[in-house]
C-alpha cells in the first residue's frame, strides 16, 4: 500500500469472503538464498513480493549468481532494511567464499542483536568486524571460507542464528556439527529450514534440536511453489472468529512447513464463544501477536507465555503491545516472557502507534470488528504502510472482507 500517515477503521460487524494470502516471508527468503547458492537455475512460484523479500532479492542480484558459495561480486555494500532473515542468513553465507562485504540496515536493525551468530562464525574462522556498537549491525565481513568442525550457538535469542548456520553448513571446508546451548526457541522455523534444505538435496542429522550434523554438499536447483503465509492468514482467521464470519483462505497446505498454523489450535481452545486461555506460544511467536486482539473479545483473562523473542523483533513487541492495548481499555501485566490481558467491558476508540512494526498494524486492525458479545471501536492506525514488510495489500483485503455481506 502507499505510504500514508494513517488509516481510520470504522466499526463493522461483517467479515466474509475468499482470499489467497501472500507467500510465506520465511520460506521465500530461505529459498531465494538457497536458489542463489544452488547449482543450476531454480524456479519459484508465489514468492512473496514485499519489503523483506525485496531486500534479499536486491542483495542477491548485487552479489551475482556464483558457484560453490563464491559470488562474482567480491566487494559489495548491502542494505537490508529491517529484514532479520536476510541479515542473519547473509552474514553466515557471505563468510563462505572470498570478498569484502558490508551489511547494514535501518535504525531498528542496528538495535537487533547479532553477537551470538558472529561469535559462532568467528569460531569457524570468519573475519567479521562491527562498524557500530559491538554485538549489532552494521557488519564488515572479510570472507575467506568457514572451517567447519564443531560450533556452539545459544538457542534462546533467535532461531534465525541457527538457521543461518544450517544454510551455510554444506559449503564449509569440513563437515559441521552445531551444538545448541540451552533450550531452542521457535523450533518450527528451524524445522522449516531443514525441510527446505532437504528439498534442495542436503540432509541434516537432527539430534532432538540439541545438535545438528551436516556433511559437505551442494544445493541443487529446484522448482518450488511457495505456500501462503500462515502468520498473515492468522488475522483473517481471527477476524472470522470475532465476527462469526465465513472466511476461506487458499494457499496454505495441510502439511505446512510453518509453525504458525498452530494458531488454529488456539482458536479451537478459545471456542466459539471466545474464552480466555493460557497458551505457550514458543512454537508460533509471530502468530501469537494475533491472540492479543482476540483476548479483548474473550471472557476472562488471556495469558501468552513463551514470547521472549518478541523483545528482539521489529520492535520490543511486549512493551509495544502492552502500551497500545492499554489505550483501548485493557488491563495488562507483562514480563520478559509473557503478557496477561484482562479485557475491557468496552473497547475504546484509540489511535494506535505501530512502531514501524507490520504485526502491530495488522493486529490492532481487528479491534474495529464487532462480535455478537462486544462491539469494536474506531481504530486509527498510524503508519499503516509498515505492512509493506510482509503484506502490502493487507488493508485492501481487510476492507474487502469487512464490507462483504
Amino acid at each position: 500500500m502507499e505510504r500514508t500517515e494513517k488509516i481510520v477503521l470504522k466499526p463493522t460487524s461483517h467479515f466474509n469472503g475468499e482470499i489467497t494470502v501472500p507467500g510465506s516471508k520465511s520460506i521465500s527468503n530461505r529459498v531465494l538464498l538457497m536458489g542463489a547458492l544452488a547449482e543450476g537455475e531454480s524456479e519459484f512460484f508465489g514468492i512473496l513480493e514485499s519489503d523483506d523479500t525485496k531486500y534479499m532479492r536486491n542483495a542477491l542480484e548485487k552479489l551475482g549468481k556464483g558457484a560453490n558459495a563464491h559470488f562474482p561480486n567480491k566487494k559489495a555494500e548491502l542494505f537490508l532494511g529491517n529484514a532479520g532473515t536476510a541479515m542473519r542468513s547473509l552474514t553466515a553465507v557471505l563468510c563462505l567464499g572470498e570478498g569484502e562485504y558490508v551489511l547494514q540496515g535501518d535504525l531498528r536493525m542496528h538495535e537487533r542483536p547479532i553477537k551470538d551468530l558472529v561469535d559462532a562464525l568467528r569460531s569457524l574462522g570468519a573475519n567479521i568486524n562491527y562498524l557500530g556498537h559491538d554485538g549489532y549491525p552494521p557488519l564488515k565481513i572479510e570472507a575467506n571460507g568457514l572451517n567447519g568442525g564443531t560450533v556452539h550457538i545459544k538457542g534462546n535469542i533467535s532461531s534465525q542464528f541457527l538457521s543461518a548456520l544450517l544454510i551455510a553448513a554444506p559449503y564449509c571446508k569440513n563437515p559441521l556439527e552445531i551444538i545448541v546451548d540451552g533450550e531452542l526457541i521457535s523450533k518450527p522455523y528451524v524445522y522449516m529450514t531443514m525441510r527446505l534444505m532437504d528439498k534442495f538435496g542436503i540432509k541434516v542429522e537432527n539430534n532432538d534440536y540439541k545438535s545438528f550434523k551436516i556433511e559437505k554438499g551442494v544445493y541443487k536447483a529446484q522448482s518450488l511453489k511457495i505456500e501462503g503465509d500462515a502468520s498473515s492468514a492468522s488475522y483473517f482467521w481471527a477476524a472470522a472468529a470475532i465476527t462469526k464470519g465465513n472466511v476461506i483462505i487458499h494457499g496454505i497446505e495441510e502439511d505446512s512447513l510453518q509453525g504458525d498454523v498452530k494458531f488454529l489450535d488456539v482458536l479451537k481452545e478459545m471456542g466459539e464463544e471466545l474464552t480466555g486461555i493460557t497458551v505457550d506460544a514458543t512454537l508460533f511467536p509471530d502468530a501469537a501477536m494475533t491472540i492479543c486482539p482476540l483476548a479483548l473479545y474473550a471472557k476472562g483473562k488471556t495469558k501468552i507465555t513463551g514470547i521472549a523473542s518478541w523483545k528482539v523483533k521489529e520492535t520490543d513487541r511486549i512493551s509495544a503491545m502492552a502500551n497500545e492495548l492499554r489505550k483501548v481499555g485493557a488491563e495488562i501485566t507483562a514480563g520478559d516472557d509473557f503478557i496477561e490481558i484482562t479485557p475491557p467491558e468496552q473497547i475504546l476508540p484509540a489511535t494506535i502507534e505501530t512502531y514501524n512494526d507490520h504485526r502491530m498494524a495488522m493486529s490492532f486492525s481487528l479491534l474495529s470488528l464487532n462480535s455478537p458479545q462486544k462491539n469494536g471501536a474506531e481504530i486509527t492506525i498510524l503508519n499503516p504502510a509498515c505492512v509493506n514488510k510482509t503484506f502490502p495489500n493487507y488493508f485492501t483485503l481487510f476492507h474487502f472482507l469487512s464490507h462483504r455481506l
